[in-house]
Parts: structure tokens; sequence; C-alpha cells
């Protein structure tokens, strides 16, 4: 549990963006299908990344851990381990689902309660099915029972709107299955941004991915990954709390390693935060962002696509003039804990008018607000959104902040050069 101090001057300050969340999980799970020898450099090292390294050493894949760089080796996927678990990484249970099916024998991947009962896991398994990997739970949820060697390819097909995860899955693990691979989505794709993140991955490790507007995905059986240098770039997700922490206390922050031409989706947020009256300066590989007055609120915004930086979003609209509606946000209940429930409850402790519907919030923004303790629902994005707030907002208090370890082990050691 800590307090958070609030701020009694404006930030002004350069930081260096973490390693991306994202990129860094998908290039172990490419690398470790690519024969020979990777070096990650400037990988993020936080629990997720250190569960999903445990995973794959127990395939068989071997990791050298250096100061700035990961080594990966990998030749025949083997069971070395047969039970693994995962924590509470989602992205690890998921990816390894699709990896295990190319093994040489039988795994089963267990995780924590939420991963037992939180996040489920059934339109993964079926659309594995569909492509002849024996698969099976007894919940739809983990633990899960994955039989190596029948990933034997076709076509399958995949619900959109609870998780692009599914989908990226399949992609990566695809291109060794025994028949060409078509995986086509049912209804709308959630979390866009995340795929275009994949298919740009596996083309950067030599696999192409044709795309038909997100509503089949064809991935030819010839191609293989070439194991390669591959820099990781600065991840705009976990930025986003540095931002808004300078568009409600005011200042200037320049953040290094944030590609402009980045396919992460959630680059965005600075160009919401540019139209509630932030000053926005992008350049190839930083951007700066200034702020000397009250913000405004957004009035509707569609966040389908970025779910990671909703809460952020959220906490800076709590503080903004007029009313924000964070809309067609429903598969936000599926990650780390009920995000959508999380959000409303731990804002109207402070004060926060808020409407919390199936898919949406609307949140009324406030001139002032009043203390509290947050609970984060060990949800590290909720930690690290609300200790945002607290630099503005006396008396909050964060308990279980340890949660953050999930994705930013070093958090609130950069937290404090603010």
């Amino acid at each position: 549990m800590i307090k958070i101090i609030p701020l009694e001057r404006q930030i002004k300050t350069v930081i260096e963006a973490p390693a991306s969340k994202g990129h860094t999980l998908r290039a172990f799970f490419i690398a470790s299908l690519a024969k020979g020898k990777t070096v990650l450099k400037n990988p993020l090292i936080a629990e997720d990344q250190k569960y999903a390294m445990k995973a794959l050493k127990s395939l068989n894949v071997k990791f050298i851990v250096k100061k700035k760089e990961i080594i990966i080796t990998s030749k025949k996927i083997k069971v070395l381990n047969k039970k693994i678990f995962i924590g509470n990484s989602g992205a690890t249970a998921r990816f390894l689902a699709s990896f295990a099916a190319l093994a040489d024998n039988k795994v089963i991947i267990d995780g924590s309660e939420r991963m037992r009962k939180g996040r489920p896991i059934k339109e993964l398994i079926n659309g594995l099915k569909g492509l002849g990997v024996k698969i099976k739970s007894s919940n739809n949820y983990l633990p899960i029972e994955v039989q190596g060697d029948t990933l034997e390819g076709g076509t399958t097909k995949l619900r959109g709107e609870i998780s692009s995860q599914y989908f990226s899955s399949i992609l990566i693990s695809a291109p060794y299955a025994k028949k060409d691979v078509k995986v086509k989505c049912i209804g709308k794709m959630s979390s866009k941004p995340y795929i275009d993140i994949t298919c740009q991955m596996m083309k950067d490790f030599g696999v192409k991915v044709k795309n038909n507007n997100y509503k089949e995905f064809l991935i030819k059986n010839n191609q293989e990954y070439k194991p390669r240098n591959y820099q990781i770039e600065g991840d705009y997700s976990n930025s986003s709390y540095f931002f808004a922490a300078v568009a409600l206390c005011k200042g200037k922050i320049t953040i290094k390693n944030l590609r402009k031409d980045s396919t992460q989706g959630d680059k965005i947020f600075v160009d919401l935060l540019k139209k509630m009256g932030c000053q926005v300066k992008k350049e190839k590989n930083q951007i700066t962002l200034e702020n000397n007055k009250e913000l405004k609120s957004i009035k509707k915004i569609d966040m389908n696509s970025y779910p990671d930086i909703v809460p952020s979003l959220a906490v800076v609209s709590a503080l903004a003039q007029g009313k924000t509606e964070i809309c067609n946000i429903g598969h936000l209940r599926f990650k780390e804990c009920d995000r959508i429930k999380a959000v409303a409850t731990e804002l109207k402790k402070l004060g926060v008018d808020v409407k919390e519907k199936k898919d949406s919030l609307i949140i009324s923004g406030k001139k002032e607000l009043h203390g509290g303790q947050i609970d984060c629902y060990n949800d590290h994005r909720i930690a690290m959104a609300f200790s945002v707030l607290g630099l503005r907002v006396p008396g909050i208090i964060i308990k279980d902040e340890k949660c953050v370890r999930k994705s930013f082990e070093d958090f609130y050691q950069v937290f404090k050069k603010l």
C-alpha cells in the first residue's frame, strides 16, 4: 500500500519509453519457432515475460537474459515439463495453446484463479479444434490440455468481439501447421491494432499473412520464421500514464523511443489529449506533450481498438470540463479484472459521477475530487492509472501496488522522476 503525494509544481522531464509488452511477448513465441539464434534488443522483462520464458523453456527453447538483450535459441519443440503454469498472463496462455500443438507430446497449461474463473478461453479452444488440434478443458477456462503434433491446418472460425489474442495465437503458429490455415472472423474484430502488430512482426521475421479486412486471414504453411536481431520498440500503452500526468498536472514531457510509424493503436492517446487541450509535437522517435490549461472533455469516443488505455483516459476525463462517454468497450470485462466495473467503482470513491453501462462508461468531469483507498483488483493498469490521478488529487492510496510488476516492474521508479 502506498500513498501518492500530489505534485506542488508543474512537470518538466524527459524519459525513455518502457519496452513494448505486446512486441516482446510476440517476439518470444515467433523467435521460439525460428530455428537458430535470435537476439532481442531492448526487451521488456516483467512478470508476463518471465512466465512466458519459463513456459517456453519447458518446451525446449533456450533463453539467455542480459541487461539490455535476450538471446533465444530454438531447435525442436519438445516437452521437457508437461505441466506449465502461466500465472495471470492471458496473452501467454493464449499464445501457448497454439504453440503447444506443435510440440512432440501432451501439455497441460494452468494459471491463477483469475485465469481459471474470469478469463474464458472457450473461443480459442473451438478455433483450434477446427484446425485439428486435440485440446480440452473441463469448463472452458484454464487448465487446458493440448496434445502435441495435432495442428493440421485448414479453415476455422473465431468470434472477434472478445479478444484479438485468440487470432494472434493461431496466426503466430499457423506457418508450421501441416496445411495452409484460414481463420475467419465472426462479427466485429476488437482491438484491431494488436492484430496489426502480430502481422507486422510475422512479416519482420519472414512470414506473410493475407489479411482480408479483418474478416479472413490466410497463412501459407510453406513459410518459416528466420532468426534475426530484432529491436523492440517503446510501449505507447505504458507511456500513456506519463502523458496523462502532464495533462492533469500541467507542464511538459518528452518521451523517447516511441516510433512515429508504430502499428500500436495506443499511440492515439496523445491525439485524444490534444483534443482535450494539450499541445503535442511528434518526431521520428519521440513525442513531446505540453499542457498549461484545464482540460475539456472529448464528449464521445469509441475505444474498442484501444482497451489498454481506457483507464488512462478515464482518470483524465474525471478532471476534464464536461461529460465523456467511452463506448464500445465490452471486451474490457474479460481483462485482468472487469475493467469497466473497476474503473467506475474506484472513480466513484473519489467523488466522480460515473455511469457504468454494459459496454461503456459515462464520466462527468469535476474541478476537484477527494482522496480514497484504491483497490487495484490485481490489475496493473488500474494501479498505474489511479497513481497518476494521485499526482493531482490529495489523499489517494493505492492498495496492492505491486501488481504493476505484470507489465512495468520499475513503474514507480520512473514515476518518481515526475
